[in-house]
């Protein structure tokens, strides 16, 4: 294990970071980084960017809710985020009476503010390096399972000794595929109110269509704020909390941006596979990603039905159709891509020569049969990744994919137990309900479970098929609308009614006959189900996956010096960086768009390109204020050339010194294939521009109050 901290040490000091490309752990700015990031504008110190003892940007930088990023701009627990990153906040919180996401809301003062039901931002406070403690307790005699079951136990004992008694939340994580380990220190605040977001129309603007497109003019953005208890420490909702005072908060910039700017992001990127191999992105492009597609937009053509005849139902089903959308998009955006730039090829190239290189004498032993492992396990499992992310998206668009089972289950769980125990689960049950029914449309429901079912034992039938769903596929010849549709009208499950009818006089024996149920359970089983050839093969691709990396970083056959994101704290920087000439874009330069351009899309009454009357008589007007860019334009959104994937969502984007200039929404779909390879030439951050932020919060909403709360520089 020395050899390799000693060799990632010597990859810090020997390879200089190209300046856009890399999502780069914050202790290593110093030594890596940081001389990089002077030349190209930074003017701060290692410390003030990452520091253990003294407050810095990394006390700014939030992950919130556990999927996306945002920043502290005041010091009274002000958040940003992305509009599309509270979208699940603002949709819980608005009725058909009081439609937040369509309307738009700004709280006149802090008791105006509301709290949603579960909603929190998690501040990190450090991280350290754990390898050698980790790696030490296991050996190559190990099987994956003893492996695996030894770095648990000591991941646990790390996690223990670091959370000062539950203070703090620790997560130990492995990086380079296993070939590291760290340990990241965080502190969790609960007490999250929503504090102001602008109406659909603008924080969505553009719709499905403009998604991951260039140029772009959405107003992605929502605030939120930090509540603690009276001593600055985390806790439950109550009204006696008061706004967090941060260790640091983010002054904001409104000075703007021009081409060639230093732009830096700091965030919690989701996930990238740079070192996956050539046959991991075949697979993708050709199985897995068209299941994908295919299933989700199943399941969005269903939900839009009843999301345009039900103004209720388009709201409770907002969330879950744009995250569908979204990544419905982002998958097609991948295959094309990918395709577009032959990355499998190239990947094929690269390990041709490691191959060369792992069967050398003094490396075989190790790394000789590296490569025909890992692809001989992609051969194997292709038809597997099909049928998983067709039945993956069953599950996930149709409540009635996993809910039978998953709830029928615990209700099993549940009547076996003595009246103490059932009146310690009684809560947790009745929460799972509430999750499973809170929005909920049966008729909906029905023809989703339906629609997917068809498509799934249609597509998935190559790999195989439960035994009992490929019976019913046949009975119904393929066709499951009758079947659910008669399943659902007998089932415990159809709804929150008729399960709480179910409880009021049990039983449970019904439970694992229930139509529902039976479907349901053999999809979850199917989800699960490894056969020991399976396990096998799942188990050597672990090994040799493990040893490919590591034997590309030993050999320096690869330019990759930073692991995968992992949804931990990064840091990118780059600069404010133009794409060719667009000629749908009014811009000057095509690194950024205006209030002329957007106003251009414009369509009345149009779901996606619609405009409030408000915002087009200011347009009109040039009601600027201060928020103009001194060419005179309003400024709306622009583009830098930092590495990002999901989860930057809401991450700030800050100049040389440190200050707020846009929040981090989206890449271009021209680079989709950046979680894989990186395009220098394409890949591009779009971010809304802080002064289009500001002047919604204030000329637009006329919420000023809120504006006075932050640190505005001029």
């Amino acid at each position: 294990m020395k050899k390799i901290i000693l060799f990632f040490t010597m990859c810090l000091v020997a390879f200089p970071a190209k300046a856009d490309e890399g999502m780069w752990f914050l202790m290593f700015i110093e030594r890596l980084n940081h001389r990089d990031m002077e030349k190209l504008g930074l003017q701060l110190t290692a410390e003030e960017i990452y520091s253990i003892n003294n407050h810095s940007l990394k006390d700014a930088v939030v992950q919130f809710n556990g999927g996306c990023t945002a920043e502290m701009v005041s010091k009274e627990g002000l958040v940003l985020t992305n509009h599309h990153c509270g979208y699940d906040a603002i949709a819980e919180l608005s009725s058909e009476e009081q439609n937040y996401l369509k309307n738009g809301f700004w709280a006149k003062d802090k008791s105006a503010e509301m709290k949603p039901k579960s909603l929190f931002v998690r501040f990190f406070v450090r991280m350290d390096d754990v390898s050698k403690r980790i790696l030490s307790k296991v050996n190559d005699k190990m099987t994956e399972a003893e492996r695996n079951k030894a770095i648990q136990q000591e991941m646990a004992l790390i996690e223990k000794e670091n959370s000062d008694g539950g203070k703090y939340t620790v997560s130990v994580r492995p990086f380079f595929q296993g070939n590291e380990y760290y340990y990241f220190v965080y502190q969790d605040y609960k007490d999250v109110r929503l504090v102001g977001t602008p109406p659909e129309s603008l924080g969505k603007f553009g719709g499905d269509t403009d998604n991951w497109e260039w140029p772009r003019h959405t107003a992605d953005f929502s605030m939120f704020r930090v509540y603690a208890d009276a001593n600055g420490n985390p806790a439950e909702y109550s009204k006696n909390n008061v706004p967090l005072q941060p260790k640091h908060y983010l002054p904001v910039s409104i000075k703007g941006v021009q081409e060639n700017d230093f732009a830096m992001i700091l965030g919690y990127p989701g996930r990238t596979n740079r070192w996956m191999p050539a046959g991991g992105i075949e697979q993708n492009v050709k199985f897995a990603y068209p299941a994908w597609v295919e299933g989700a937009k199943t399941g969005m053509d269903r939900m839009k039905v009843y999301m345009d005849k039900d103004e209720t139902v388009k709201l409770e089903y907002a969330s879950k159709y744009a995250s569908t959308a979204n990544y419905w998009k982002n998958r097609q955006g991948m295959i094309d891509a990918l395709t577009k730039a032959g990355t499998a090829v190239t990947k094929s190239k690269e390990e041709a020569k490691f191959n060369a290189w792992a069967n050398k004498k003094a490396n075989k032993e190790k790394y000789g049969t590296v490569i025909a492992t890992i692809n001989n396990y992609y051969a194997q499992t292709n038809l597997k990744s099909s049928h998983d992310n067709y039945l993956s998206q069953l599950m996930r668009t149709a409540a009635y994919g996993a809910a039978p089972a998953n709830l029928g289950n615990a209700l099993i769980s549940y009547y076996k137990e003595n009246d103490a125990k059932k009146t310690e689960m009684l809560p947790k049950l009745n929460q799972f309900i509430e999750n499973v029914y809170g929005n909920f449309y049966a008729p909906l429901e029905k023809d989703v479970f339906a629609a997917q079912l068809n498509l799934y034992t249609s597509k998935g039938a190559a790999y195989g098929l439960p035994e009992g769903i490929a019976k019913l596929s046949q009975d119904n010849k393929g066709d499951f609308t009758t079947y659910v549709n008669n399943a659902v009208a007998k089932s415990i499950f159809a709804t929150k009614e008729s399960v709480l009818a179910f409880m009021k006089d049990p039983k449970p024996e019904n439970i694992t006959n229930d139509p529902l149920y039976v479907v349901s359970n053999e999809l979850s089983l199917k989800m699960r189900a490894k056969t020991p050839e399976q396990l096998k093969a799942d188990d050597d691709f672990a090994i040799a996956f493990r040893n490919l990396v590591e034997g590309l970083r030993e050999s320096k056959m690869n330019s990759i010096k930073y692991p995968d994101a992992n949804s931990t704290l990064r840091l990118t920087y780059g600069k404010v960086r133009a794409l060719p000439a667009d000629k749908r874009n009014d811009a000057t330069v095509n690194n950024y768009t205006t209030m002329t351009g957007m106003v251009k899309k414009y369509k009345a009454g149009d779901q996606e390109f619609d405009l409030p009357a408000r915002l087009l008589e200011l347009n009109a007007a040039k009601d600027f204020g201060q928020y103009a860019d001194k060419a005179g334009y309003m400024p709306v959104n622009f583009l830098t050339d930092n590495d990002i994937t999901g989860g930057n969502s809401g991450s700030p984007v800050l100049n040389g010194k440190g200050e707020l200039v846009g929040i981090a929404f989206d890449g271009n779909i021209e680079a989709m294939a950046g979680d894989v390879i990186f395009d220098a030439k394409l890949q591009r951050t779009i971010s809304v521009d802080i002064r289009y932020v500001l002047w919604i919060i204030d000329k637009y909403a006329g919420a000023k109050h809120i504006i006075d709360e932050m640190t505005i520089v001029k």
